[in-house]
């Protein structure tokens, strides 16, 4: 590593610290710009919510997957070219698929956005912790760096509504285009043209891993996302999916336990606290995931307008400062990682019970408030704690591969918190409806007593006898649905509330949690 300055002399250091951090929002601007607003942006493209879900797990596959070479590229190319050339084209890549309706060329944008989103990441993740030289500033550093990224949703969120409110939905890539440019002015104007690296020749990169493990993992999106909707096992699709899946991830872990130099180091599982921190990365992001029903519900159940729904998110990231405030005393106490995963993980299985009896016909936001801020809360708690945990976990020259495991978690813990939930609640609904259906046959006399008091009441407002009574089945039809729905959020929720209890349980429990992590370990590759 270069011990000269990759910054212009008469840059202040905190004006390269925010710079750092603007950049590095780059890669949620990425991920977070088609997943703000899911309908919205599937309309747009003309394609199902799997599709634009598909997409985002092609883009952060893809992202993972680049992980694996990035510091080769980094280390070749001088630096300032390097980040003017990557944010260059993620503006492009943003102009394009502003006008792109057509999904294969959207998905092969979407992937060359992941390359973009992991070549700057890691890199400038190692800037970040240079400016910094005590324990408690690397908290701080950690704690803001993840924290903007995990905050970053509401405020796209509402940016979105803003925009289709006011524009057309495309002005969303070019605001985010926009952003690319900000980010090539700013390395223009404060970096100069030293090498943070000694040059390293760009050979020997191991592609064929690089290509086994993205096939694997995009084999195995497919599959997750779409199989519910092609019937699983009935779609040879999905079942060919599956199989290259197996097979490539079963090569790519044979080829790095085989090379003289893996591309990934397989004994990085020998470690039991990285074993358990992707255990619990998986398990965070499959309970921050249910975040997505009680948005739903507002919008489909309680008719909430979309800005208001975008307007209550900021409650959310309330709690996720409070959450990040409370991580970095825990952090700059020393209190061990146990007692803060306890402390988060109990906070969430109090959110999904409480909030499990707030799924009713109608809700106030004063009835949703303090557990919907709780779920913030808990988030905060637990994000930062837990990545860092498991990079600490391993001895420094294992960090880099710790990192890999960590994002890995955090992305196969986000499709699987997708798929369970759409699939349990597709089933759930399904069979709430077919029974409620049972009691409003047409010779049941409750249903005929219903029947009659909504057509008069139709009829009251103008419509014909025949428009009225079938106005007034559709409305009791609408009606068994909505209830259905509560019914299968209620059951999801408490499962997921139980679940929550059972890995506090396993945290109680678990003997390779009882040490704290030592930050300064592994402080250049911490992911």
């Amino acid at each position: 590593m270069s011990k000269t300055s990759i910054f212009k002399s008469w840059v202040p250091n905190w004006a390269i610290i925010a710079i750092i951090f603007f950049c590095m929002l780059h890669s949620m601007v990425l991920l977070g710009v088609y997943t703000s607003n899911v309908t919205y942006a599937a309309s747009f493209l003309d394609v199902e919510v799997e599709d634009l879900q598909f997409s985002m797990c092609v883009t952060y596959g893809t992202f993972l997957a680049t992980l694996l070479i990035e510091s080769r590229f980094f280390k070749f190319f001088p630096t300032k070219k390097y980040f003017l050339v990557i944010y260059s084209l993620a503006a492009l890549t943003f102009i394009l698929t502003a006008d792109t309706e057509n999904f294969p060329l959207f998905i092969m944008l979407r992937m060359a956005e992941g390359i973009l989103m992991a070549l700057p990441v890691l890199p400038l993740r190692q800037f970040l912790i240079t400016r910094f030289k005590s324990k408690n500033a690397v908290i701080i550093a950690f704690t803001i760096n993840y924290g903007a990224l995990m905050l970053a949703s509401p405020f796209i969120m509402n940016i979105a509504v803003w925009l289709l409110e006011n524009y057309d939905w495309k002005y969303m890539a070019y605001g985010s285009a926009f952003f690319q440019i900000v980010c090539v002015a700013l390395v223009m104007i404060t970096f100069n043209n030293n090498r943070f690296h000694k040059k390293i020749p760009l050979y020997q990169i191991d592609w064929a891993s690089f290509i086994l493990v993205l096939t694997a993992i995009l084999c195995g999106s497919y599959f997750v996302v779409y199989g519910q909707k092609k019937y699983w096992f009935e779609s040879f699709q999905i079942l060919s999916a599956l199989i290259v899946a197996l097979l490539t991830g079963g090569f790519f872990i044979a080829r790095q336990m085989l090379v003289k130099r893996p591309t990934f180091d397989m004994r990085v599982f020998r470690y039991a606290n990285l074993r358990t921190g992707l255990l619990l990365s998986v398990v965070f992001y499959i309970a921050r995931s249910t975040l997505n029903i009680c948005h739903s519900t507002m919008a489909v159940i309680w008719n909430w307008e979309p800005s208001r729904v975008a307007h209550v998110q900021y409650l959310n990231l309330t709690g996720n400062v409070i959450g990040m405030i409370l991580t970095v005393v825990f952090l700059s106490k020393s209190v061990a990682s146990r007692y803060i995963f306890i402390i988060g993980f109990s906070i969430f299985a109090l959110f999904h019970f409480w909030f499990t009896f707030l799924f009713v016909p109608d809700a106030s936001l004063s009835d949703i408030a303090i557990p919907y801020m709780l779920q913030g809360v808990a988030v905060g708690i637990i994000f930062v704690p837990l990545v860092l945990f498991t990079v600490a976990a391993v001895p420094t020259h294992y960090a880099p591969f710790a990192g890999v495991v960590g994002v890995a978690g955090r992305f196969w813990g986000s499709i699987m918190g997708f798929a369970m939930i759409q699939n349990a609640g597709l089933f759930l609904q399904s069979t709430h409806f077919t029974k409620f259906r049972q009691f409003i046959i047409p010779e049941s006399p409750e249903t005929q007593r219903r029947v009659e008091q909504l057509t008069r009441n139709f009829m009251a407002k103008g419509y014909t006898l025949d428009d009225s009574n079938a106005l007034a089945m559709k409305q009791i039809i609408s009606s068994v649905s909505k209830q259905s729905v509560l019914l299968s959020n209620m059951e999801i929720f408490t499962a997921i509330g139980y679940i929550m209890v059972i890995v506090v349980i396993f945290l109680l429990l678990n003997q390779h949690l009882r040490q704290t992590f030592d930050l300064f370990k592994n402080r250049i590759w911490g992911t």
